[in-house]
């Protein structure tokens, strides 16, 4: 069991060599917010094998409400409880607004089109939660549309799922339009543009009744197969683009230093996007923070950090790189034990 107590500090800031489990801590916070955490691993690898193969995650608010979730070895499913009565998943989103930055991200400008849309549904829906429910269904539908082509079903169904699926489709390119805009509000350095072809539409002035009945007509005239396979466009294509403002450059074609820092831009706007929207002050998370960073991003980084409305955890080899943080509670884990100092010494 493992105890961490902030003494009302708003950093957090956990400190260990490899392997000593602070990207494990980091991971059970990010499963307060209803998500599947961090690392996004299925809940039989992320939970010890005891016996019964479980864990649980607890934590108590400023405002002094509990929440918490747990998983038991043999049940599918997560539970949530908010003040000792059960919850949804949903239900936690409501209490507590949850950022990260974990290695994986570092990648995010050169990786797939798939990676930038999991990472900028993640943070729409963090404050429309909505948005993850229709991402999920419009996945679905499409495995369903899939199953149906192989199977040879009527155009009744067929029919019943394409109109469906174009509904869907639309409010999911709407969403990633108005997140991209209200991100950009908060943002200097860089710009956010989504590309993709229910987006374009709606950019270039289409009404949301037209684009849906234009990607309805598409779905139609593309009922066929390949290679036991649809080939469709749609907002399972699209794609997140990030300008680098300061250098007049894609993000992608930066260095990797120059990435990390727009990345932090990202956060720190999408903090004061949260806060703005709902008045939560909310969480970032980020696992080996300085990494790519030489000495003056650092400071720059920790100057932003301590000035967001939020609450930031950070996980690091050396506290030395962070010994000049202010109003900061240090964790320090070594060779399986945990201790939680207020202040640096």
């Amino acid at each position: 069991m493992c105890r961490i107590t902030t003494g009302g500090q708003r950093n957090v800031i956990i400190i260990g060599p490899n392997g000593a489990g602070k990207t494990a801590i980091l991971e059970a916070v990010s499963m307060l917010g209803g998500e599947r955490g961090m690392r996004g691993a299925a809940m039989v690898d992320v939970a010890r094998f005891d016996g019964n193969g479980g864990f649980s995650v607890f934590a108590e608010l400023d405002n002094e409400t509990q929440i918490g979730v747990n998983f038991v070895g043999g049940d599918a499913n997560r539970r949530a409880k908010v003040d000792g009565e059960n919850a949804t998943l949903t239900d936690l989103a409501k209490h507590l607004r949850i950022v990260w930055i974990s290695p994986k991200e570092d990648r995010l400008f050169v990786d797939s089109a798939s990676d930038r849309r999991a990472f900028f549904d993640r943070l729409a829906a963090s404050f429309d939660a909505s948005h993850a429910g229709r991402v999920a269904r419009l996945g679905k539908l499409f495995s369903e549309r899939a199953y149906a082509l192989k199977n040879g079903a009527d155009s009744h169904w067929l029919d019943a799922l394409d109109n469906q699926i174009a509904g869907v489709a639309v409010a999911v390119a709407v969403a990633r339009i108005q997140y991209a805009g209200e991100i950009n509000f908060f943002l200097e350095r860089c710009a956010v543009s989504v590309s993709g072809m229910i987006e374009k539409m709606l950019i270039d002035g289409t009404s949301v009744a037209d684009a849906e009945k234009n990607y309805l007509d598409y779905l139609k005239n593309h009922r066929v197969l390949v290679g036991d396979k649809m080939v469709l466009d749609g907002p399972h294509k699209s794609d997140f683009g990030v300008f680098n403002n300061t250098l007049g450059l894609p993000a992608h074609l930066t260095s990797t230093g120059q990435q990390k820092t727009v990345l932090i831009d990202l956060i720190l706007a999408h903090a004061k996007l949260v806060h703005t929207k709902t008045g939560k002050r909310p969480l970032i998370l980020l696992d080996e923070a300085a990494a790519h960073l030489d000495k003056n991003a650092r400071q720059k980084m920790f100057e932003e950090l301590g000035a967001a409305d939020a609450q930031v955890w950070a996980t690091g080899l050396d506290i030395e790189i962070f010994k000049d943080i202010p109003n900061a509670v240090f964790v320090t884990c070594q060779n399986g034990e945990i201790s939680n100092i207020v202040g640096a010494e």
